[in-house]
C-alpha cells in the first residue's frame, strides 16, 4: 500500500514538471515570435562587388554612425578605429548627408593612427535610407610632389635671376666703361663667369629632369670603372691645381659596371668637383675603386668643411645648400648632389655620405659589379 502510494506521488511530482517544463518552453517561443527582433542594415545586393574593386577607401555607417562595413585600405588610411569614425571632419560630412541626402565633398588634412598627416579627398553619399557610404582617397603622395614641384619651380626662378642679374649689370659697366679697355676686360671676364655658371644651371636642369623617374637608360652598357674614375678627377684637375690639393686615386683594376656612361660620368665628376671645391688649399682628396662582395664602391673622401649631422639627411634634396653664401661664392647650383643621387638609383645602385664639421666628407657611390659576360647575355 506504501509502496503504491510513493509511485503516485512520484508520477504527479513527473507531470507537474512536466507541464511546468512545456509552459516555459511555450512562453519562451511565444515571446521569440512575438517580440520583433531589429533587423541589422544590411548592404544592397551587389553594392559588395561594386565597392571591393574601387580603389578609394570604403566606409559604410548605419543610422547610428557605427561601422558595419570597411575595405582595407580604409584601415590602413586610419580613418576607422574599432566600429567608428575617427575623424570629426568626415562625420560632420556624414550627419549633413544622412540630414539632407545631398552628396558631399572635401579636402581634408587628417592626422591618422600612422602619426603622419594625410591629405584626402572625401566623397558622403547616402546608400539606402539608413546607410552611408564614405570614399575617402590618399593624396597625400600627390600633394607632397605639387609642393616639390612649386619649390622646384620657385628655387629656379631665383636661381637664374643671380647669373641673369649680373650679366645685366655687367653689360651696363661694360657700356659704361667703353673708353676703359682694362674695365672692359675686367667685367666681361665676370660676364664669362656668370655666363659659365647660367650654362652650367641650365644643363643640371635638363639632366635632372631626365633622371627624375629613376628609370634605367635605354643606352646602358659595360664601363670600365678606371677610365671612368680617371676621366672624372681629370674634369677637376684644374681646379685641383690652383687650390694645390692632391687628387689620390686608388684603383682596382678590372672593375666594371653596368650603366649610362654620360650619366655615371656626370655623377662621379660632381662628387669629386665638390671634394675639391669644399676643401682647403693645400689638402688631399682621395678617390678609390673597390670590389665588396657583388658591389663596386667608388668613393670620394676629402678633409674639407664637413657638413652637420642636421643636414645630412636633405644634402641630395634639389638646391638645398648647407651655406648657402659659400655656395653662391663657389658658383654652386645646388643640384651635383641630386644629380648623383638619381644617377644612382637610375642604374640600380645607392649613394652614401659620412660627414663632420671640420673632419671632411666622404661620399659613396654603391653600383652592381658586372663581369664581360653580362654583356653579352644581355647583348
Amino acid at each position: 500500500m506504501e509502496t503504491s502510494t510513493g509511485l503516485a506521488v512520484a508520477g504527479a511530482i513527473g507531470a507537474l514538471i512536466g507541464a511546468l517544463v512545456t509552459y516555459v518552453w511555450r512562453f519562451s517561443e511565444h515571446r521569440q515570435t512575438t517580440v520583433p527582433q531589429e533587423a541589422a542594415p544590411l548592404v544592397p545586393p551587389g553594392a559588395d562587388a561594386v565597392l571591393s574593386v574601387l580603389s578609394s577607401s570604403v566606409v559604410i555607417l548605419d543610422a547610428s554612425e557605427h561601422v558595419i562595413q570597411a575595405s582595407a585600405p580604409a584601415m590602413v588610411l586610419g580613418i576607422v578605429r574599432d566600429d567608428r569614425l575617427v575623424s570629426d571632419e568626415i562625420l560632420d560630412l556624414v550627419r549633413l548627408v544622412r540630414r539632407d541626402g545631398q552628396v558631399r565633398e572635401a579636402d581634408l588634412a587628417l592626422l591618422p593612427q600612422r602619426g603622419t598627416t594625410a591629405h584626402v579627398h572625401v566623397r558622403v553619399a547616402p546608400l539606402t535610407s539608413r546607410l552611408v557610404v564614405v570614399l575617402a582617397d590618399d593624396r597625400t603622395r600627390e600633394q607632397r610632389v605639387e609642393a616639390i614641384r612649386r619649390d622646384f619651380v620657385a628655387n629656379v626662378s631665383h636661381e637664374l635671376k643671380t647669373p641673369v642679374g649680373a650679366l645685366n649689370l655687367l653689360a651696363e659697366a661694360v657700356s659704361e666703361a667703353s673708353e676703359d679697355p682694362e674695365a672692359v676686360i675686367r667685367f666681361s671676364a665676370r660676364m664669362q663667369v656668370e655666363s659659365e655658371r647660367l650654362t652650367r644651371l641650365v644643363q643640371q636642369i635638363i639632366d635632372l629632369s631626365r633622371l627624375q623617374n629613376d628609370v634605367a637608360s635605354e643606352d646602358a652598357h659595360l664601363i670600365k670603372v678606371e677610365e671612368l674614375v680617371r676621366e672624372a678627377c681629370e674634369h677637376s684637375s684644374t681646379e685641383a691645381e690652383r687650390k694645390r690639393i692632391d687628387i689620390a686615386m686608388s684603383i682596382e683594376p678590372d672593375l666594371l659596371v653596368h650603366g649610362d656612361r654620360a650619366q655615371l660620368h656626370a655623377a662621379v665628376s660632381n662628387l669629386v668637383e665638390n671634394a675639391v671645391t669644399y676643401s682647403p688649399e693645400n689638402t688631399r682628396v682621395a678617390v678609390t675603386a673597390e670590389k665588396l662582395d657583388d658591389d663596386v664602391r667608388i668613393t670620394v673622401a676629402d678633409n674639407g668643411i664637413g657638413i652637420p649631422g642636421a643636414d645630412l639627411e636633405r644634402i641630395f634634396e634639389r638646391f638645398y645648400r648647407v651655406d648657402p653664401a659659400r655656395h653662391r661664392s663657389t658658383g654652386g647650383t645646388g643640384l651635383g648632389l641630386s644629380i648623383v643621387k638619381h644617377v644612382a638609383a637610375s642604374n640600380g645602385g645607392t649613394v652614401d655620405v659620412w660627414s663632420e664639421p671640420g673632419a671632411g666628407s666622404t661620399f659613396t657611390l654603391v653600383l652592381p659589379s658586372r663581369s664581360q659576360e653580362f654583356d653579352e647575355e644581355n647583348a
